[in-house]
Order: C-alpha cells, then structure tokens, then sequence
C-alpha cells in the first residue's frame, strides 16, 4: 500500500516530503556544501515528521536518491464521532475506517460533514473540514 518514489537529494528544496528513519516528513531545512578537491557536494537535511512532529537529520551526498512518499489525497464523510476519533467513509470506494481528529480541527468536524484526508506510507491523517 505504502507508494515510494525516489528523488536526487541535490534537488530537493524546502516544503518537500521525504522518507526519513521509515517516517514520511516534511523538508524544514537543507544545507549544500560545496565539493572539495575529490569529493562530492554533501547535503546536510533537516525535516518534521508529518505523523509524530520528530525532527530528523541526515547528511548525504548531493548525487545520492532519497525515498519520497507519494501522498494520497482523497475525500471522506464522517458518520460518527467518538471523543478524538472520527468513523469515515471514503467517498471513491466506501471503505469505512476511523481517524484522529487533529487538535487544530477540534470542533470543527460533525457528523454528516465531507472531510479531506491523506494516505502517507501506511498511514491516514485527517487534514481538513471542507465547507459545503
């Protein structure tokens, strides 16, 4: 399930995704060195897991690929709510699943509402309440 690409880590910028320690995160900080004598350009990566909010950190050189996840964006409508978590049904394939409600979306989401959420690796993450 999980969709993996590979992206050379020299063309990268910030704002991009990337996999880093099995965690999809979110570029916050790049580095190039310029090459040495005999070397290669090294890039010094600093990114936010999507999911947890970990900083990670990796240098590699620049001509190296680094994973990237394909992120799923699909819609859902919500047919219960339990405390934190939400019971959705995906609108393309009418899967049902549960969610967790994000703390920037407490109280904003209600039954019968259409959500947005991402797939990210084997994840699912509830972004956004759309307005109807």
């Amino acid at each position: 399930m999980a969709e993996i690409k590979h992206k050379s880590v020299g063309s990268l910028q910030k704002g991009n995704y990337v996999v880093l320690e099995e965690a999809a995160c979110t570029v916050s900080d790049i580095k190039i060195s310029r090459p040495g004598k005999h070397g290669h350009a090294k890039v010094n990566l600093t990114a936010v897991g999507l999911i947890d909010g970990k900083k990670r950190n990796t240098v590699m050189p620049g001509h190296d690929n680094i994973e990237v996840p394909v992120i799923g964006k699909k819609n859902a409508q919500v047919l219960s709510i339990s405390g934190k978590i939400v019971n959705v049904m995906d609108l393309e394939n009418y899967e049902t699943f549960d969610l967790e409600i994000p703390s920037e979306l407490q109280g904003e989401v209600s039954e019968g509402c259409t959500v947005l959420y991402w797939t990210v690796l084997n994840d699912r993450v509830l972004k956004k309440v759309k307005s109807e």
